[in-house]
């Protein structure tokens, strides 16, 4: 059983090494990379390769790489000098995935993108994450955009990260899941009340879990149960209570999933 955590359970910024050394202790397989994802830092080649010793010393794989909107670099600014900046931040994301043995990096869409700066920069990032071996995935926001996206570049290159919070924000997001699986790539499990984007364990707030697994049981995704909850809104202090429990409701999920896969004939 493949069950995975976001790295930044804790903290999301600073080293990462006592945070791998507890999720591996949990027993989960992956973790999804979300270290930096909202700042302008740079991975070294040193540290990259640093990171994926501490990966494989404890045990862990990862499963996709969280990519970054900077705060001065921006791959979808109309400020030309801020966007190439962002592409820049973006490449280095697509060649740690790749030398961390991950084939999926998540970045966020603008709800209001300006069209010409933001073709301009998918049009790099194309043969760049091709020659990594990476794809991207656009994370949900503005689900009209993204699905103009996936309708304008292959699946080679593209494809959907349903993130479950935001979908039970935003109301109708597993009814807009249900018309993308074919290009479901990625996922971002965790709970709220509908209001608030609390990143919470599953089953501890009103997403409709069983439709989700129905959905994604029949997707194109088959990899990991993927989930970015942190500690923060949790009421929980203790970290190994904590991954103790995400460990437990990721169980139950992947049972669920399995439930519902596909009887092959």
């Amino acid at each position: 059983m493949n069950l995975s955590i976001t790295t930044d359970y804790a903290q999301d910024t600073g080293d990462p090494t006592p945070f791998l050394e507890r999720i591996a202790a949990a027993g989960f397989s992956h973790v999804h990379w979300c270290h930096e994802w909202h700042t302008d830092y740079l991975y070294t080649s040193r540290k990259i390769d640093r990171i994926r010793q501490q990966l494989a010393a404890v045990g862990l794989q990862t499963l996709d790489l969280h990519a970054s909107a900077g705060v001065e670099k921006n791959w979808a600014s109309p400020v030309e000098p801020r966007r190439l900046a962002g592409l820049e931040l973006v490449r280095n994301r697509l060649d740690m995935a790749a030398a961390l043995g991950s084939d999926v990096v998540i970045l966020h869409v603008p709800d209001k993108p300006v069209a010409g700066p933001l073709h301009r920069s998918l049009a790099a990032l194309q043969p760049a994450a091709a020659a990594c071996g990476v794809r991207i995935a656009l994370e949900n926001g503005d689900f009209a955009v993204i699905r103009g996206l996936l309708a304008e570049y292959p699946p080679g290159f593209l494809g959907l990260c349903y993130d479950a919070g935001h979908g039970n924000m935003d109301g109708d997001g597993l009814d807009q899941l249900a018309t993308m699986t074919d290009r479901l790539i990625s996922v971002h499990l965790h709970d709220n009340d509908g209001n608030r984007d609390l990143h919470n364990p599953l089953f501890s707030g009103t997403i409709d879990w069983p439709r989700l697994a129905r959905l994604m049981a029949v997707s194109a995704y088959d990899k990991a149960v993927s989930m970015e909850t942190t500690m923060a809104n949790s009421g929980m202090t203790d970290e190994a209570v904590f991954l103790q429990h995400v460990y437990a409701t990721g169980t139950r999920f992947h049972a669920m999933l399995a439930d519902n896969r596909p009887t092959r004939q």
